[in-house]
């Protein structure tokens, strides 16, 4: 949700704001704008804004010499107060326009603030919660302050989560930034003789590789040579920079259509780079070195709780299974959202698994923060180097699944399996509990694993097919059991996010007690009738869907004929062990919902009102 850029240095600024704000598009987004400082009218900022689509800033901007200068600010604005329109949008300015601001977060206590600030004369321009950080920052330059004391001096007024980048024509070449609390990454990205500030690496790997991830509660200066960092009161402290070697290219879509096309047939070659960081096969080993010291301690755990959201949550669900079958350690999945308002019971012989594709998930940071204060051990899986979860975790496996800028998350999910598969794995040798014998025929399955998805991929005809079939409808039901359930959740999710289409998730057993009187024609089902999926149980639910008139997609193992003569249509999945088998059947849905996407003429990459990463409640 929302995305922050900021450029200072010695090149134009409006042309590298505008790219990093295109590369921030997947984050979801309803109006963009610019600020750039312009020497030739004595270092003012210059502000261009547009509701919609990125194209009509562009438009806005191409020929525009105004915007000439070498300092600016972006952003991508998801809206939350205020409509989407030209004047919501952001940047905002302060009352005398001394103060340029953008902004990630919601400032839960705006309106006692703007009823302040309208109390002391201040005229707002918009309806966001964003303008009174600018008013409240332009006040304190007024008295004497700094762009770096006005923006600390306004984070002490603000409640809940921010993240904020602002710049003055009293200081050219200098850029201000904040993160208070959990409202979403701000990196700082070092350039020679210039230097970015974005809210995602996405928008500055064409730039540079070389990152100072903010915490929260810091500040940053930056100018074109440097950056300082500063808590909330006080001098500079030190600070770490960080080399990120992920390829700008690879999140560029090539020959494919659609970057959710072209992440679904990433995800052989980001199976085999995740499971090659995380276990060899000759001689059989586990190598979670970014475990830390974490990787010491699994034997002293004695209960485990996953936490997670959408997607995430799926793959904590399968999660828990791997712990609990192959450790043997209680496991419970919660939804994070719902975990960091309730009073969990946890200790330090409890491990909170934390799954998060970004690490910036606000909802998620909340909930680490709680098991934070229980004292529990906390192990994160996340895909973006540097992020908050793994800041605020005492371990964290890393997904090498590549940028995924595709809103509905593929390849990451993969990725964030297998990790889980790898960590239960890990669990168990440390205990005492997984045979030599059995630990080398799961590692020979799970490197198999990428080659047996690229197959799956060869072909996808069979998938667009399906997806032909059942275009019109607009409901659907997803039956699974056993770990066809969360499979079942994540092909509905999937089904919802990318065609708008009506899709619920159910553990099949679950169909007698209510979904069942939605069987009729016009309501497709989709069962997880696999080998190791509860397969005799799911082929009942689908004969009783049958004989109410009902139309049935279903996934089956390679070979299964009996299914054929209940169903419509037959997607099929290679035989795999037990365990990995949900990773095969996660990519017939993958792929059947971008197909019903496409056809109904949505945007699968940017579906409506959805955001990549949730960075506000």
């Amino acid at each position: 949700m929302c995305g922050i850029v900021g450029y200072t240095g010695s090149r134009q600024a409006t042309p590298i704001l505008i790219e990093a704000l295109h590369a921030l598009e997947y984050r979801g987004y309803d109006s963009a704008g610019v600020a750039v400082s312009n020497p030739l009218t004595g270092g003012s900022i210059i502000v261009m804004k547009r509701a919609g689509k990125l194209v009509n800033l562009d438009r806005a901007c191409e020929g525009d010499t105004t915007l000439a200068g070498t300092t600016g600010i972006g952003h991508t604005r998801w809206a939350t107060h205020g409509a989407p329109t030209d004047h919501n949008a952001h940047p905002h300015q302060g009352f005398g326009r001394r103060v340029t601001i953008v902004h990630n977060g919601i400032v839960e206590n705006y309106a006692a603030l703007r009823t302040e600030l309208q109390g002391r004369g201040v005229v707002f321009a918009s309806e966001t919660d964003t303008e009174t950080i600018a008013h409240l920052m332009e006040e304190a330059m007024a008295g004497g302050a700094s762009l770096l004391e006005a923006l600390r001096t306004t984070g002490r007024c603000l409640e809940g989560s921010q993240a904020i980048v602002a710049v003055s024509e009293d200081e050219p070449g200098v850029i201000a930034g904040a993160r208070i609390g959990n409202a979403g990454g701000l990196v700082v990205g070092h350039g020679e003789g210039e230097m970015y500030l974005a809210s995602d690496l996405a928008a500055l790997l064409p730039y540079t590789r070389r990152f100072t991830f903010l915490a929260d509660g810091q500040y940053a200066c930056v100018n074109a040579n440097g950056l300082s960092v500063y808590e909330a009161t006080g001098g500079p402290i030190p600070t770490e920079t960080t080399v990120v070697d992920l390829d700008p290219v690879a999140a560029l879509k090539g020959e494919y259509p659609y970057f959710m096309l072209k992440e679904i047939h990433e995800q052989p070659q980001a199976l085999r780079d995740t499971i090659g960081s995380l276990v060899s096969v000759d001689p059989p080993a586990l190598t979670l070195n970014d475990l830390g010291t974490m990787a010491d301690t699994l034997a002293e755990i004695d209960r485990v709780v996953l936490i997670g959201m959408g997607t995430s949550m799926h793959s904590a669900m399968l999660g828990r299974k791997f712990i609990e079958d192959i450790a043997g350690v209680s496991a419970e999945v919660d939804n994070a959202s719902e975990f960091r308002y309730r009073n969990p019971v946890l200790n330090e012989r409890t491990l909170v698994i934390s799954v998060s594709q970004s690490g910036e998930t606000v909802d998620v940071l909340e909930a680490m923060a709680v098991a934070k204060r229980k004292g529990a051990r906390q192990i994160t899986i996340c895909n973006t180097p540097g992020a908050q979860t793994s800041r605020v975790a005492d371990g964290t496996l890393y997904t090498r699944a590549g940028p995924e800028r595709g809103v509905a998350s593929t390849k990451c999910f993969t990725a964030q399996v297998v990790s889980l598969y790898a960590l239960a794995m890990g669990m168990a040798r440390a205990r005492g509990v997984l045979p030599d014998d059995d630990f080398g025929r799961r590692i020979r399955e799970l490197a198999h694993l990428p080659n047996q998805v690229a197959t799956m991929l060869s072909d996808m005809t069979p998938y667009e097919q399906a997806a032909q079939q059942f275009v019109s409808t607009t409901h659907m039901l997803f039956l699974g059991r056993g770990s066809g359930f969360p499979i079942a959740m994540e092909g509905a999710l999937k089904m919802k996010e990318v065609s708008y289409i009506h899709a619920e998730g159910y553990a099949a057993g679950e169909m007698k007690h209510g979904p069942i009187a939605l069987i009729d024609e016009t309501c497709p089902t989709v069962g997880i009738a696999t080998k190791h999926a509860m397969r005799a149980k799911v082929i009942s639910n689908l004969q009783q869907v049958a004989s109410r008139g009902g139309r049935v997609i279903a996934l089956v193992t390679e070979g299964d004929a009996e299914v054929s003569q209940l169903a419509q249509s037959v997607l099929t999945i290679p035989d795999a062990g037990p365990d990995l088998e949900p990773v095969l059947a996660s990519i017939p849905l993958q792929a059947l919902a971008y197909y019903t996407g496409v056809l109904r003429g949505c945007d699968v990459d940017q579906p409506r009102n959805l955001a990549k990463s949730v960075t506000v409640e």
